[in-house]
């Protein structure tokens, strides 16, 4: 994780915490001068369950790299779900199911027979279950979402395969290649058995798949078995992994397969979709967005957080128009901080730091797009995120409008719907408390930071006018107080 000098905005968090902790106040506790309730900016809240969006809910990434422990994930997981149900999280993600080449220390993308979920030995070990747990374990974990309104997206894994035993590959020039994958080479199931006919090259013409990840162990989805046992058939992969439960599905490295299959692999069995185009120009990801009719990560979004809290400390570029997916298709764009990957990158450039992790979160939990919430980060800020996740389910409607974005200071304002108010979040990235005068559609209104970063209650005029502030290194989210 990269160091930074300056106080961290976790710690100052923490710091403020304790600060309420110490100081603050309940509509209960009383003055003990008047033994009349003190007025708080905790009591001024609105109760914010009345805002409800009908698409509430957030995207958990519920596993990190190389997770602890070996055969218990699952279980793991399932202990909670019902606070991340209680918290407004509506999927997980979970990692690929299926058997990898590196048996129990698989983190699952290294696949090897798909149809092995925790069920069989393979390549002489005696260990059946995968790094996560059993089948069973698995099936009982998706039932325990399903119970909590929670749905199970899968790690689809369908462009590169590990693991396959040695044969000569004569389109390789009869190079060796671990392609050969069935019953007694990484493929105990016994079913979608390969061979060098399905990998690249072939002898089917394939040319519209061009960045491949492992060239010699890359399936070739224009073979048309490999299209049946993937998803055509009807005991196809994706229909086996429908019938452990799974409601959707995370496609993984989708620059090494053309975005049709990922259409077809839809159209056969539905559900909740979202691709990894790891790729962090907006253009790119619309491109694919609408050749795949799937959702995408907003890799352009993640790494314009990180250019602008980190590598430039400069906020200017946030209001910049169209420099993100969720600016030009907010409705296909799942937003996030943080991944699997990005969290053990050790190029700095591709992670956001530690102490700017709830900055980050304050912009996707307000904004429009799909917000994903990294499991570690959740265990890191979970008071926090859960302010959050509230806010985002409730106050976060209407148009996106930008009021402000320099160097030190990002503000912006969402317009709210009927009787629901909206928000104004208020970023500040220097070293010390800033405040701005900004035009809100709250005229004559009192507000009050729903994060409670802020103990300021200011009241707008009759204009809408509002002096809105935000401690260093820190955000605020500003709405009005019950009446």
């Amino acid at each position: 994780m990269k160091k930074i000098k300056n106080i961290s905005a976790k710690t100052i968090l923490l710091i403020g915490g304790m600060v309420l902790g110490f100081t603050g106040c309940s509509e209960d506790d009383d003055n003990p001068n008047t033994g009349e309730p003190i007025i708080t900016s905790q009591s001024l809240k609105m109760d914010l369950s009345q805002f409800q969006k009908e698409d509430a809910g957030v995207f958990m990434q519920a596993f990190y790299w190389d997770v602890e422990p070996i055969g218990g994930w699952y279980d793991q997981v399932a202990s909670e779900i019902e606070e991340w149900a209680n918290a407004g999280v509506n999927r997980i993600w979970l990692p690929s199911p299926s058997k990898g080449a590196s048996g129990e220390f698989s983190m699952g993308y290294d696949p090897m027979d798909y149809f092995d979920v925790g069920e069989f030995s393979q390549r002489g070990s005696e260990n059946v279950e995968t790094r996560f747990g059993s089948r069973q374990e698995l099936e009982d974990l998706i039932q325990k979402a399903h119970a909590n309104d929670i749905e199970v997206i899968a790690d689809v894994v369908m462009g590169h395969n590990s693991g396959g035993g040695l044969q000569a590959n004569p389109f390789r020039g009869g190079a060796e290649v671990f392609t050969l994958f069935n019953e007694e080479n990484g493929n105990a199931s016994g079913k979608f058995n390969r061979n060098f006919d399905h990998f690249h090259p072939n002898g089917v013409v394939d040319a519209d798949e061009e960045a491949l990840f492992f060239p010699e162990t890359d399936l070739s989805h224009a073979v048309p078995y490999v299209q049946e046992w993937l998803w055509g058939r009807d005991d196809s992969v994706a229909e086996f992994y429908r019938s452990l439960g799974f409601d959707g599905w995370r496609f993984d490295y989708v620059k090494s397969f053309a975005p049709k299959w990922v259409t077809a692999w839809n159209d056969k069995v539905g559900g909740f979709s979202v691709g990894e185009n790891f790729d962090g120009n907006q253009q790119v990801l619309k491109d694919w967005v609408d050749a795949s009719g799937s959702a995408a990560f907003d890799f352009a979004c993640f790494y314009r957080l990180d250019e602008t809290l980190d590598r430039a400390n400069d906020l200017t570029a946030l209001g910049d128009a169209g420099n993100m997916l969720r600016k030009l298709d907010p409705s296909n764009a799942v937003t996030f901080t943080a991944n699997h990957d990005t969290e053990k990158d050790p190029n700095p450039d591709n992670r956001i730091s530690y102490g700017k992790k709830l900055l980050a979160y304050s912009y996707i939990l307000t904004h429009d797009g799909y917000p994903t919430v990294f499991y570690l980060d959740y265990q890191a800020f979970k008071g926090q995120l859960n302010t959050l996740i509230e806010i985002y389910n409730t106050l976060a409607v209407g148009d996106v409008e930008i009021i402000e974005a320099n160097k030190d200071e990002y503000i912006m304002k969402r317009s709210g719907s009927g009787d629901n108010p909206g928000l104004i979040l208020y970023m500040n990235i220097s070293g010390q408390t800033k405040q701005r005068t900004v035009q809100t559609n709250w005229a004559g209104k009192q507000l009050v930071d729903y994060t409670d970063n802020s103990r300021a209650t200011p009241t707008a005029d009759a204009q809408g006018n509002a002096t809105l502030s935000a401690p260093p290194g820190s955000y605020t989210v500003w709405s009005i107080t019950k009446e």
